[in-house]
């Protein structure tokens, strides 16, 4: 009877902190993660030498999924409407960055975060005024106006101060400009500033701001695995340190959707890669800190990935595990070249068949487009990957959740539910 009541309490102690009101929130946001992204993610980390297929960080807190529909009938979305959907609860068009249909502001839960006196912060990979960042802390009627959008992180005030306090991603080209320097403007607001990625660790205060390429990063693939990782590493770190009245972050993987255009899987494996890590260290962080929410959606999913082609019964996970360079790195390696083979055999565990080598040496004769073309080509067939676009479907995509009112997110919900519930959260601070 005893053991009976412990179990009771257990339970009902465990609901309470379930449905909780989260004081930080943790908000991660896979771009163009798809369910067949998850997927493939689960076979391409799969131990092959094990009967049982392994789990991922995914499947352990996987609680529902979410319509990803712009405020049209057109039902593909593009990152920007989406990201306004997340960011404020408001479906809008395409290309609309926190505005309605109307082109009219709308109000974000990075700047209710900020109202309240939360410590708010954006991380990602693109560079910082991509769509998906831009939508949380900025205003304007089309995705495409950088410099403006890169302007809004200064002059969108916030009760008198700037939006983000913490910023690390990618986009000199649209912060130190001909006509206005917006990191001399963050400087003299107090910000710490890098532009050095291997210099990350000397980023010791918040405010900050680290910029570290002209636009987006370099990919997972070809440069650094873990960059998102241990942006985020940082970003949890810092705001740890100045959490008194909670905090808010916005973390994308932005490149799993730059890859999802470029039908390149070896290359949005390793996006995936980066990203799943970065999560295990907001988990890791939530089970320190159990008053933090972690949600983590994507904003719709790209290229239309299939794992199995050719009416063959099989996704051939091996192979893509042995390309170690992106099909942008190996065209420009290949018309650099001579020797093909050479470069194929180095980068590849893909057969240079004779058939593979007249189809690159003709390629290469066409120019970079086609050899691009080409080389992903042969990948995705070895592995028996299917693409259907090069841009956007309109298929649901997966919400994640864990922590204090992650049952909240269970079940099917539109993308602006999401957004509802988290913004209920930070209201009730």
């Amino acid at each position: 009877m005893i053991k009976q009541i412990s179990l009771l309490a257990l339970a009902c102690s465990s609901y309470a902190y379930a449905e909780q009101t989260p004081k930080n929130i943790i908000y991660m946001i896979g771009d163009g993660m798809g369910p067949a992204y998850t997927t493939a993610y689960r076979y391409f980390k799969d131990d092959p030498a094990t009967k049982e297929i392994e789990s991922t960080v995914f499947d352990t807190i996987l609680t529902g999924m979410a319509h990803t529909y712009p405020d049209d009938h057109t039902y593909v979305t593009d990152s920007a409407a989406s990201a306004t959907a997340l960011s404020s609860g408001h479906k809008s068009y395409n290309g609309a960055i926190a505005v309605d249909t109307d082109k009219k502001p709308v109000k974000t839960m990075l700047e209710i975060a900020k109202e309240r006196g939360m410590i708010t912060a954006l991380v990602a990979t693109s560079q910082i005024n991509h769509a998906t960042p831009a939508s949380f802390a900025s205003h304007n009627e089309s995705r495409r106006n950088y410099n403006e959008i890169a302007n809004d992180y200064i002059d969108n005030k916030i009760a008198g101060k700037l939006p983000v306090d913490l910023m690390l991603g990618g986009g000199t080209a649209y912060y130190i400009r001909d006509d206005r320097n917006l990191v001399a403007e963050f400087k003299a607001a107090g910000y710490q500033y890098s532009d050095d990625f291997n210099s990350l660790k000397q980023i010791n205060q918040i405010p900050a701001i680290g910029l570290f390429a002209p636009k987006g990063m370099p990919s997972a693939l070809d440069e650094n695995p873990t960059r998102l990782a241990k942006m985020t590493d940082k970003a949890l770190k810092l705001l740890d340190k100045n959490k008194k009245d909670g905090f808010f972050v916005m973390i994308e993987g932005s490149q799993i959707d730059w890859c999802g255009h470029a039908n390149d899987i070896a290359c949005a494996m390793a996006e995936m890669d980066d990203f799943a890590k970065s999560i295990e260290h907001a988990k890791a962080y939530v089970d320190k800190n159990p008053d933090t929410l972690l949600v983590i959606t994507a904003d719709h999913s790209t290229g239309g990935l299939t794992l199995g082609a050719h009416g063959q019964y099989k996704w051939e996970a091996e192979v893509v595990k042995g390309v170690k360079a992106t099909a942008t790195k190996l065209t420009k390696l290949m018309l650099e070249a001579d020797d093909l083979k050479a470069i194929w055999t180095a980068n590849t565990t893909i057969e240079y068949t004779s058939e593979n080598q007249v189809k690159l040496e003709q390629a290469k004769k066409m120019g970079s487009k086609t050899l691009n073309l080409a080389i992903k080509d042969i990948i995705s067939k070895a592995s028996f990957t299917g693409w259907t676009t090069g841009g956007h479907t309109a298929i649901d995509v997966q919400v994640f959740a864990y922590g204090p009112s992650s049952t909240q997110f269970v079940g099917s919900q539109n993308n602006t539910d999401i957004a509802n519930k988290l913004i209920n959260f930070i209201q009730k601070k």
